[in-house]
């Protein structure tokens, strides 16, 4: 049976996994209902889960065999190792999630509603023929998901953020505010982060950009990375910070924990919503402030969103240089509107000549990434924010994205030239 479990890792496995939620079969639908039920009344799953997935398939096929012998039920070895399969998955896994989830060519998976599942494959979403017996059942497996994190939805909070313990990024909403029945979004992580050359093989950016950007890390420059959704903003911060030098203490602050910073010295920090009594909330603004005390020589945030933007430059501007944070938005220009929003909204009383030499002196460089219409992504522009000779700022482009026409793979073709660079880009 051990050899069975390697297999699953195999890319064969994986479409092993979703051929036994695609076959149907009314018997072995029933049988995975029964035997669940049985393992819950007559085991001790929790001391199933502290087992290691091959043990633990082989002590639930010990088990559902036993079972099948009580019952005298009799089924081919092919309906066999499916039941044992969607047993284990159901039984501590996350269902029909599982052969998707361990899909390394997806990249994100979309639930309209029980019958309707779409995953994204080289950007491109396709319809997956993966289904769910129905909304309940959805529902168990979204809270499978949150329990563990202290998260909940109910009718009270129909709507939650979350991760999967490989730091997947979810997101799910219930009726009444979903119309569809239950949604959920899955944002996968890799196994291993990205790297810059990872990057430059996706042809995400170029080489001299790749040397720019590790430049202004390395010097310390403050970064603003802005995009749309899934323009790669959160990969790309990954990869900065993976520049940051070992002998700097880095503090990560995040509303739902995604980054993965394999280096010493890193400690990381997460949000926390309401409870059900609506106290105990804790704010990325409370995060970010507390950091402080913490003797960081960098912060990391996320995303900013709010009140919390204020924080964030104000620690910028306060010895913590080299810091680095992203925004939604669709351009560096816009990125900066966004900020200065922020920092009203943070209910500071300032003239917005004020507000705006403050952004200026914290923000050093802004990375626009975006994600084209052929679902490749790139970082688009690589600009440096000055300030005008009236005390206005400006956005000054030092690399921009110029489509040339569409290759043969149907993919952009581009090049990334080097614009007239500031002699203030990158500090001594």
């Amino acid at each position: 049976m051990a050899s069975l479990f390697e297999k699953r890792k195999e890319k064969t496995a994986v479409s092993s996994k979703l051929n036994s939620y695609q076959y149907e079969n009314h018997l072995v639908d029933e049988l995975v209902e029964h035997y669940k039920a049985r393992l819950l009344r007559d085991t001790n799953l929790e001391a199933l889960t502290k087992l290691s997935q091959g043990e633990m398939r082989l002590r639930i096929e010990q088990l559902v065999s036993q079972f099948m012998s009580e019952e005298k039920v009799i089924i081919s070895r092919h309906d066999k190792e499916i039941l044992i399969t969607r047993i284990l998955d159901e039984s501590v896994g996350f269902g029909p999630l599982e052969p998707l989830i361990n899909d390394p060519s997806i990249t994100e998976i979309l639930i309209n509603g029980y019958g309707e599942v779409y995953v994204e494959r080289l950007g491109k979403l396709q319809l997956s023929e993966i289904k769910f017996r129905d909304d309940d059942h959805v529902r168990h497996i979204v809270d499978r998901i949150v329990a563990p994190i202290g998260r909940r939805i109910d009718e009270s909070s129909p709507m939650v953020d979350a991760r999967l313990p490989d730091g997947s990024r979810v997101n799910a909403v219930i009726s009444p505010i979903s119309l569809n029945g239950t949604l959920v979004s899955i944002r996968k992580f890799r196994k291993e982060p990205f790297t810059m050359a990872d990057l430059m093989n996706f042809h995400t950016l170029n080489s001299a950009m790749s040397q720019f950007l590790e430049g202004i890390v390395k010097a310390k420059m403050n970064t603003l990375i802005s995009g749309g959704t899934g323009s790669g903003k959160t990969s790309v911060l990954n990869v900065l910070a993976a520049s940051i030098p070992f002998e700097e203490r880095v503090i990560t602050i995040e509303d739902s924990a995604e980054l993965r910073l394999n280096r010493p010295n890193v400690v990381g920090m997460e949000a926390r919503p309401a409870n059900v009594e609506g106290s105990g909330e804790v704010t990325i603004r409370q995060l970010v402030k507390n950091s402080l005390r913490m003797r960081p020589d960098r912060i990391i945030v996320g995303e900013v969103r709010s009140g919390e933007a204020f924080d964030m430059l104000q620690a910028m501007n306060t010895g913590h240089a080299g810091s680095l944070t992203t925004v939604h938005a669709n351009s560096p220009d816009d990125a900066l509107r966004r900020v200065e929003a922020m920092v009203v909204m943070a209910g500071m009383d300032l003239p917005s000549h004020i507000v705006r030499e403050y952004i200026v002196g914290a923000l050093d460089i802004i990375v626009q990434a975006a994600r084209l219409t052929d679902g490749s992504r790139k970082i688009v522009s690589i600009s440096e924010v000055v300030t005008k000779a009236d005390g206005s700022f400006e956005v000054r482009e030092i690399f921009k994205f110029k489509r040339t026409g569409i290759g043969p793979d149907g993919r952009s073709s581009d090049t990334l030239p080097l614009q007239a660079m500031s002699r203030n880009a990158l500090r001594d």
